[in-house]
């Protein structure tokens, strides 16, 4: 069963798994939607016996199944148990975006009911329901700050089969002043070095235009930060790997969001893509005020 391409996913509702569905589609894969955990078996063995039209499948469970759903945790020990291969995906978000969006949306969350009758109460049982499968999977990804094209993006650089490194890693800009991304496994903070902002000439522009990049390169100190950093996640990958980790999320800060830390997550990006290793960078706040 070692050439199984399974992959579960699930996470908080309303945290863009619908989306996720599309992309994986885009990808091959043949997706199902809600399904009750004790049916999880049959969609694997159905990747078993196919001809290749479900050689890659997609499960997506989720607290949709109500009182089903705690079966969910011995339906996937029962799938190590009988040899399958699978991957799980967990999509998490912030609890103010998940109200947002249920208000903008004006749907139900699945488990407003009975003594449960608001969003935040629902949202609070969700996650501890959850807690198992978030720590028990290959992959989380925070949807709170990820628009539907970056998700897409996203999801098509971790699934995406390339033949390349088994390892993929999202490199992260952001900005201190508008918190911290709390999917983050390594944290470098470039706030240490010369800020575009104070140059009139460069405050609107970005760490994807020449001139601040020359500009934040220019500086001594980022030219011997760089080949430090580059050093130390070369030493660090391997070892994630080794641990088995899939999705290696490194992020960079400096105040805004917009100068510095675009850059370095740039440079980053291309230095690991030069190694054959999927990355890709991605910008949280580049295009908000500082």
């Amino acid at each position: 069963m070692d050439n199984i391409n399974i992959l579960i996913v699930t996470g908080m509702s309303g945290a863009g798994k619908t989306c996720v569905v599309d992309a994986l589609e885009d990808l091959g894969y043949y997706c199902v939607d809600n399904v009750p955990p004790a049916l999880v078996q049959n969609f694997a063995e159905l990747s078993t016996q196919s001809r290749g039209e479900f050689s890659k499948i997609a499960i997506v469970v989720d607290v949709r199944s109500r009182e089903m759903f705690p079966d969910f945790k011995g339906c996937l020990d029962e799938l190590k148990v009988q040899g399958y291969k699978f991957k799980m995906l967990f999509l998490d978000c912030s609890d103010s975006v998940l109200i947002r969006r249920y208000k903008e949306t004006r749907r139900a969350h699945p488990l407003v009911s009975g003594e449960i009758s608001s969003i935040e109460g629902a949202i609070k049982e969700e996650r501890g329901i959850l807690a198992f499968a978030k720590s028990a999977a290959d992959y989380v990804v925070d949807t709170s700050e990820v628009s539907s094209p970056q998700l897409k993006s996203l999801i098509a650089q971790l699934f995406e089969s390339d033949g390349g490194h088994t390892m993929a890693v999202s490199c992260v800009s952001f900005g201190f002043k508008h918190g911290l991304p709390p999917d983050a496994d390594l944290l470098f903070d470039v706030r240490c070095l010369p800020n575009p902002f104070y140059i009139p000439d460069l405050r609107d522009k970005t760490g994807l235009d020449d001139e601040v990049r020359e500009y934040v390169l220019s500086s001594v100190h980022a030219k011997g930060l760089l080949p430090k950093l580059f050093d130390l996640i070369d030493y660090l990958i391997p070892l994630y790997v080794q641990e088995g980790k899939s999705h290696l999320v490194i992020v960079v800060g400096c105040t805004g969001g917009k100068h510095r830390s675009v850059v370095f997550a740039e440079l980053i990006a291309a230095h690991l893509r030069e190694q054959s290793i999927r990355a890709e960078a991605h910008h949280r706040h580049r295009t908000l005020a500082n």
